[in-house]
């Protein structure tokens, strides 16, 4: 029988991964960092979760962010809108900064997550699953879903005295979507690996 290897992250040392009990977590011999943990990884679960946050994001993106009123004037605007005002008033780096880490990278990390957990729940590989496993965990620290909606919360209590504000639809889809990824980021990455091994091994 062939022992599947794995190497501690702190200090390298190698151990033969076996099959634990549920809620054991493996520990290092020689420094007692954590190797890995009993599988929580329920593909249907994350799948669930990755779709919810496709919908709510599409949602986040379609409707204001606040109304804001003065003087008997409303003015709102969507996430988009807000980007493309700061384009246009001589801001394209913060303009290209903030479409990139609220649009650009949450979009295609949730579409490379259908792209593999689809043809994995449904028993079989996707194609270049490493290159897109990859490309996956690469950008999921740029998408800054809860860094904008804590920006724009500040910015609201600062404009409450000068302004009304109503929230919209898109501020509560915000709060929405930063608890679904919160969610998805509580499952283990590398439980997706051992899923994808298991697969390739398996006999067609």
């Amino acid at each position: 029988m062939t022992h599947r290897l794995i190497a501690c992250e702190e200090c390298d040392v190698l151990h033969r991964r076996i099959v634990l009990n549920a809620g054991c977590v493996a520990h290092c011999t020689r420094c007692g960092a954590e190797l890995f943990r009993s599988r929580t990884f329920h593909i249907d679960t994350v799948l669930a979760l990755t779709l919810g946050s496709l919908m709510v994001f599409v949602i986040a993106n379609a409707f204001p962010i606040v109304t804001l009123e003065m003087k008997g004037a409303r003015n709102g605007s969507t996430l988009f809108g807000a980007i493309v005002t700061l384009c246009r008033e001589g801001r394209p780096i913060i303009s290209g900064l903030v479409s990139a880490t609220t649009i650009l990278f949450p979009l295609t990390e949730l579409m490379i997550r259908l792209y593999l957990f689809i043809p994995l729940r449904q028993g079989r590989l996707p194609a270049r699953f490493h290159f897109f496993a990859r490309v996956m965990q690469t950008i999921r620290p740029w998408g800054m879903i809860e860094v904008f909606l804590l920006g724009v919360l500040v910015s609201l209590v600062k404009l409450s005295s000068t302004a009304s504000i109503l929230p919209g639809v898109a501020l509560w889809a915000f709060a929405a979507l930063t608890l679904l990824l919160a969610a998805i980021l509580m499952f283990d990455p590398r439980h997706l690996w051992d899923l994808a091994e298991e697969l390739a091994g398996s006999p067609a």
